[in-house]
């Protein structure tokens, strides 16, 4: 007679095995996104390079023959164009993050630590709401209503600070642009488009700084400000920053809005209130694109190249400066 001890029989519980397919279910769909992500970003980067390298290897007299917007009897080439270009991108893109970037800090921190709950659940929609206007509206309104309410001002820039290369009136007129259209214009038109993003992602950010960081602040006697420098602002730092490139983003790529206020023109200058000197590369393209033929649409690629680079430099540079934070979490 044979005796079986039932208690060396050991049965695996059903929640156990479905939590083992779960997790790799989850796994494997985490792994599958993360490479899709790559795949995507190596197809985009193929496609910019591969359709953009008839006109970056063509010679630029060959290439001005086929493309009537470039004249090299006026010392353009395609290189100097994209130089020109990035030149007006960058700028017009800075000034709209020197402007956004304290306005949006100061509003998240009035609707995160300063404002009534009521007040700032009000504000926290607002903002929400503002941040999904189309950029269409924003190009719309800065044209009709911001362009000529600005265009006093201007002129005030031109007659007092002058001597200020920025603001220098035209050598020839001695007055600065007389419809506004010009780079400072666009900024600040930006800036108003990017402070709704900036603001919401900072505002996520600071209220997610711990409770017990701000009492023990506070305890220890310091005002509300000191607390926000000592706890709010280590914590929210690389917040901040991820908030800024995110604004960044979008003004370096936004089309619509420049494209309807700026007056283009193409020039490495300085002065942000003459019209005729600056542009984008998304602006341009979208002017130049509806009547180029094949070799034009190659050049204009080209063009989407470099703001494809230049913004994934910048999100480089962002992820370098908050690597250089990680060592202070905000949690330890």
């Amino acid at each position: 007679m044979t005796i079986t001890d039932k208690r060396d029989t050991y049965d695996v519980p059903l929640t156990a095995h479905r939590g083992f397919l779960a997790n790799s279910a989850f796994t494997g769909l985490s792994t599958f996104a993360a490479t899709l992500i790559l795949v995507l970003l190596a197809a985009v980067a193929t496609f910019l390079v591969t359709e953009a390298w008839p006109a970056l290897t063509d010679g630029g007299a060959v290439l001005a023959d086929k493309v009537e917007w470039i004249k090299p009897a006026a010392g353009e080439s395609l290189i100097q164009i994209i130089g020109y270009l990035v030149f007006g991108t960058v700028l017009i893109s800075g000034i709209a993050l020197l402007i956004a970037t304290p306005l949006s800090i100061g509003i998240a921190l009035f609707i995160s630590h300063y404002a009534p709950r009521r007040l700032a659940a009000g504000l926290g929609y607002l903002i929400d709401l503002l941040a999904a206007i189309p950029s269409v509206v924003y190009g719309l309104w800065g044209s009709i209503v911001l362009v000529p309410a600005l265009q006093p001002f201007y002129q005030w820039l031109g007659s007092t600070f002058g001597w200020i290369p920025l603001f220098a009136p035209d050598p020839v007129t001695g007055v600065v642009s007389p419809t506004g259209r010009v780079a400072l214009s666009a900024g600040i038109v930006l800036a108003i488009m990017i402070i709704p993003i900036v603001t919401a992602v900072t505002r996520e950010v600071f209220l997610q700084t711990p409770k017990l960081h701000e009492e023990a602040a506070l305890a220890m006697g310091a005002t509300r400000w000191e607390m926000i420098r000592m706890a709010v602002f280590p914590f929210g730092r690389s917040g901040m920053i991820g908030a800024t490139m995110l604004g960044l983003g979008r003004a370096l790529g936004e089309t619509m809005a420049v494209f309807m206020i700026l007056s283009v023109g193409l020039s490495y200058s300085f002065n942000i209130i003459q019209s005729g000197e600056h542009n984008t590369i998304a602006s341009y393209i979208a002017g130049q694109f509806p009547e180029a033929n094949s070799y034009g649409v190659s050049a204009l690629i080209a063009m989407g190249l470099a703001l494809f680079i230049i913004t994934l430099l910048v999100n480089i540079l962002a992820r370098w400066i908050v690597s250089r934070r990680s060592e202070f979490s905000g949690a330890n």
